[in-house]
């Protein structure tokens, strides 16, 4: 892509209002794709989201919610909020603070106005900050008044529009049985040989009270599924409004018959109403159980602290956080949330990341050390430099990452996605087909009938050949089910994506759940990975191993050598009262020499003892050190050699437990390293890795991961999400290690916030986990329609088992998906 389009590209996460089943986002999808300048879309149900790759210098938002309105939907409004902008003259003024508005992503409108001098912005509240507008107009040379952001404002976020969604749903639910309750009693009394009215009583009772059910409280599905059917795309809602007037004509037929016109029917007036009614609870619990499939991002959105304590002109006060600035030194105390992310400049704690990370243990934190916004101080008060802002933060960013896994497509979906396009259109046209066949056969489909009688109790062989027809095709119509089809990969995708977040794994690319399955080779780059990434002492060989840290860190202390800085800290480590040295001297490529109280001290090579004439006892130790890939340094004080000392990359505290997980979920492990042959054997024996490939250099990765794939092989590559870019681009999974606070990493489909290789480990278990979710609910979605519409089709199903199957069928669905939530994704203890 040349760096004009790049330019032009933009992505937006667009709510959608109105849709209520996956024809419904299959409807949007077509409308979209059709529109110039769009690249790719995809709509998903679950989320009530389309997310869209478009050329801005083609299209933009205003013909995007054209393109959905045309489909028969709305662009939902998210939070609308003014904001006054300072600077502005004339109309080009006005258009480039648009224009630096709309680009920003969480943003779904912007208006600014010249003359009122005031910016209207449409946003997704939790996926973009207040102050992410200031830096946007801030940018494009204008300003914003400071005191717009001290302003107390309220956001009605997606957690409380789920629960409104959910309160009104249950209203219609109440208020729909409270019709159909009564119509229940009548006719069930029929059925018991007690009449509690008589016709045409009994038929306009049951169609009165049909009547608000449909067109009141069901009245959002009839328009719904009227609307789809006019814009040639009928929904599940469409079934749902045409099984239920073909229901309720029946009753009107029935009343008019009585009174001299029309024909014999039996009224199914009253099961209209209870149709609707069974839908609407479908609905319902729908709602309630896609709210919980959605929680985990929903409860993240809600974690960030509502205000800071700064120290400003030398005062502390207290702000709210959207205007805090990069720089800012925020002064937090135990139990206290951390206001944005930064670096600790005073003070010690330990602070709670398992918003983060999973991990319920806290993590000691002192001057110099990363901290995450909206993790909990624990212990002492600390100052905290604020380092990022707005949606730059970590928070913002897993935020981001979930919603665009979410928005992404699995490669399987897209077979359901092609069935469910034609699916309403082919039920519909099976119903219709029922129908008729009962009309030209009635007596082969009555005879299934009068023999299915003796075991299906709601049969009524006695019926006439119109009332079983109607039937027939009623309980086609209704229990027809797409959006169990629709809502198989989504509600996974949602609920897994959302444990990830809760436990450091980022799932950015939803094709890599699926793509994780056929994974059979896992490339771990070792530098970073396996392990550590910087020297430490691993062995001390001597009579005295504190003597021999004391002398060599003494006299390291002035070193800026990273070898020099491993021993320094392993003796703080070790809580070693170091002294200072005197006549400090460095030899290049041999090591040090200093005197420590009086003693001269030696700390090298096997050339500086013998540049100072020091023989060198321990040299077995030494040259065996050297053989296991360690670097190797001896200790002298005063002439006379007191032992050595071996440093090396060490490896991870959980590498070689996670190597056996991943060897356990069938994976081959592969280490990449720029090593030599016998160091990176030293380091595979260790972890238990049979294939290295060693003395390979950075711009070699790519070429070692094409070799893999050429053999035929699914490759999956572990690695720093910078240097290792173009390796993870080129593998067919990417899982890229994020650095502290920084996970906006784009080489990377899987994103680990923890940097050790346990997370990997979490991250297969997580995506096969995933994607097994998939499979069974897109196999229950099948089973169930190719099972249920026969059944129906012939006859055999009363229409109000169809609609309550219908539902089931749905709430199976989310149900199976929440169940994500409760399976173990960690690494299990093989210790003794």
């Amino acid at each position: 892509m040349s760096e004009e389009k790049k330019d032009k590209s933009q992505k937006k996460e667009v709510p959608i209002e109105g849709m209520h089943c996956a024809s419904c986002a299959q409807a949007i999808k077509k409308s979209l794709d059709n529109l110039e300048g769009v690249d790719k879309s995809n709509v998903s149900y679950a989320s009530e989201q389309a997310s869209v790759e478009y050329d801005s210098s083609k299209v933009g938002m205003n013909e995007i919610s054209k393109a959905v309105e045309d489909a028969g939907y709305s662009v939902g409004e998210g939070k609308r909020i003014d904001m006054p902008i300072e600077g502005m003259t004339c109309a080009a003024c006005s258009q480039a603070n648009q224009k630096a508005l709309e680009k920003l992503d969480g943003v779904i409108s912007a208006n600014v106005n010249l003359n009122t001098e005031k910016a209207t912005i449409n946003y997704i509240p939790g996926k973009i900050h207040r102050s992410d507008f200031v830096r946007a107009v801030e940018d494009v040379g204008y300003s914003v008044p400071d005191s717009w952001l001290d302003e107390e404002y309220e956001e009605k976020d997606r957690v409380e529009k789920d629960l409104e969604k959910v309160k009104t749903a249950k209203r219609r639910v109440i208020l729909a049985w409270s019709f159909v309750i009564p119509m229940m009693v009548v006719i069930i009394s029929n059925y018991v040989g007690y009449t509690l009215l008589q016709r045409p009583y009994h038929d306009i009772f049951l169609v009165a009270l049909a009547s608000p059910v449909l067109f009141y409280v069901g009245g959002e599905t009839m328009y719904s599924g009227a609307r789809s059917l006019i814009k040639l795309s009928p929904n599940m809602d469409a079934l749902i409004m045409l099984g239920s007037m073909a229901a309720y004509s029946t009753g009107m037929i029935a009343i008019l018959n009585y009174y001299g016109y029309g024909f014999e029917i039996l009224n199914y007036g009253g099961i209209a109403g209870m149709i609707v009614a069974f839908h609407l609870i479908g609905r319902y619990i729908e709602n309630k159980a896609k709210g919980r499939a959605s929680e985990a991002i929903k409860k993240l959105m809600t974690l960030e602290a509502k205000t800071a304590r700064v120290i400003r002109d030398g005062e502390e006060k207290e702000i709210p956080v959207d205007k805090i600035q990069i720089g800012d030194k925020m002064i937090v105390r135990p139990g206290e949330k951390i206001p944005t992310d930064g670096i600790v400049v005073e003070g010690e704690s330990s602070v709670d990341e398992s918003i983060a990370t999973g991990e319920s243990m806290p993590v000691k934190k002192e001057e110099g050390d990363e901290v995450i916004g909206a993790t909990i101080n624990k212990e002492g008060s600390i100052t905290v430099e604020a380092t990022k802002v707005g949606k730059d933060t970590f928070l913002s960013q897993v935020i981001s990452m979930v919603e665009e896994a979410q928005g992404s497509r699995v490669p399987i979906q897209a077979y359901a996605d092609r069935i469910t396009s034609y699916f309403v259109p082919a039920v519909i046209t099976i119903a219709i087909s029922a129908f008729a066949a009962w009309m030209i056969f009635p007596r082969t489909f009555h005879s299934i009938v009068v023999w299915a009688d003796a075991y299906l109790p709601w049969l009524n062989p006695e019926l006439t050949a119109l009332s079983l027809a109607l039937y027939a095709a009623i309980a086609t119509l209704v229990i027809a089910c797409p959006c169990a089809l629709g809502l198989a990969t989504p509600t996974a995708l949602m609920v897994g994506s959302g444990k990830g977040a809760q436990n450091g794994v980022l799932i950015r690319r939803g094709e890599s759940i699926q793509l994780m399955k056929d994974i059979k080779t896992i490339v771990l780059d070792k530098t970073g990975t396996i392990t550590k990434g910087e020297p430490g002492v691993t062995d001390v060989v001597g009579e005295s191993e504190d003597d021999i840290l004391l002398y060599a860190a003494s006299a390291e202390q002035r070193s800026e050598h990273p070898l020099g800085e491993a021993i320094v800290k392993k003796a703080k480590e070790k809580g070693l009262s170091l002294k200072d040295p005197e006549n400090f001297g460095s030899v290049t490529g041999q090591g040090i020499k200093a005197d420590i109280d009086g003693e001269e001290v030696l700390v090298g090579t096997p050339d500086l003892l013998e540049e100072h004439e020091v023989s060198s006892s321990y040299s077995d130790e030494f040259n065996r050190l050297q053989k296991e890939a360690k670097t190797s340094v001896y200790v002298a004080v005063d002439g006379e050699v007191i032992g050595v000392i071996g440093i090396a990359d060490q490896l991870k505290d959980d590498s070689k437990r996670a190597i056996e997980a991943l060897k356990e979920q069938g994976l081959e492990p592969v280490m990449l390293t720029g090593d030599n042959e016998e160091t990176a054997k030293a380091i595979s024996d260790q972890v238990g890795i049979e294939r290295v490939l060693a003395e390979v250099m950075p711009d070699e990765k790519v070429e070692q991961v094409r070799e893999l794939q050429d053999k035929g092989q699914l490759v999956a590559m572990v690695g720093d999400g910078i240097n290792d870019a173009p390796a993870l681009e080129q593998a067919d999974v990417g899982i890229a290690i994020g650095t502290g606070t920084d996970i906006a990493i784009e080489s990377g489909d899987i994103v680990l916030v923890e940097g050790d290789l346990s997370a990997v480990v979490k991250a297969v278990k997580l995506s096969h986990a995933t994607f097994r979710k998939i499979r069974q609910n897109l196999i229950w979605a099948f089973f169930y329609n190719v099972v249920a519409i026969p059944i129906a089709f012939v006859g055999l199903l009363h229409p109000l088992m169809g609609m309550a199957a219908m539902s089931f069928s749905s709430i199976n669905v989310v149900t199976n998906s929440n169940r994500l939530k409760k399976v173990d994704i960690g690494m299990e203890d093989h210790s003794e």
